[in-house]
């Protein structure tokens, strides 16, 4: 069985390093292989240029560039990090695929299903439990205004409004294209921090063999 991969999604600040740091904190003291992967793969020069664009808010050309620069990217990352990663165990992603649709669907003003569906076709990269946390955007904001970097494009309170609604969409979208699940929940406080470890670790402990620690 190939090993899980479990994908991080939601707005900014709503607890998805948080809860990467808890996963690999307490799978590094039982033992476990837990790896750790980012959102793109930045192996192509052409698609990295679109790609950080889109990140700063600025559109492609076209929609279609936008979607193929996401497309090759996912697919290097697929073939060059995740699948490597995958040999060695279990891997969580912070953001992935349905937060690079969001953002196509944001700037490019389309469906974002319709931004899912296509990269949802890269199956190598599909994540087999993805977890979107859910957290109020008010209750984001006041997080990140205590962090010291500056703010960036899809933090500012309308956007990250619009973005918020946008992953719900896309979550449901993956699970129509995929029947894969994904997991709704808040990261308000502790006992939802403790909630989400606990079903991720049922998830990834099931994949994760016990290795010696280093």
């Amino acid at each position: 069985m190939r090993p899980v991969l479990l994908a991080l999604e939601g707005i900014a600040g709503a607890g998805k390093s948080t809860l990467r740091d808890r996963l690999l904190g307490v799978t590094a003291a039982d033992n476990r292989v837990l790896g750790h992967i980012g959102q793109f793969s930045w192996l192509s020069l052409p698609a990295t240029r679109t790609i950080i664009g889109l990140r700063a808010g600025r559109p492609a050309a076209t929609a279609e560039h936008a979607v193929a620069a996401a497309r090759l990217d996912l697919e290097l990352h697929a073939r060059h990090n995740l699948a490597p990663a995958l040999s060695l165990g279990p891997v969580v992603a912070d953001r992935l695929t349905l937060s690079t649709a969001c953002l196509l669907a944001l700037l490019h003003n389309r469906p974002v299903t319709d931004y899912v569906k296509q990269l949802a076709s890269v199956k190598a990269a599909r994540a087999e439990l993805t977890v979107l946390l859910t957290t109020a955007p008010e209750l984001c904001r006041t997080r990140l205004s205590h962090r010291a970097t500056a703010r960036r494009f899809g933090e500012d309170p309308p956007t990250a409004a619009r973005l918020a609604d946008l992953y719900e969409q896309a979550a449901t979208a993956w699970t129509d294209a995929t029947g894969l699940p994904v997991l709704r929940h808040p990261c308000t406080d502790e006992p939802d921090l403790d909630l989400l470890t606990a079903a991720c670790l049922d998830r990834l402990h099931n994949a994760a063999p016990p290795t010696a620690r280093r």
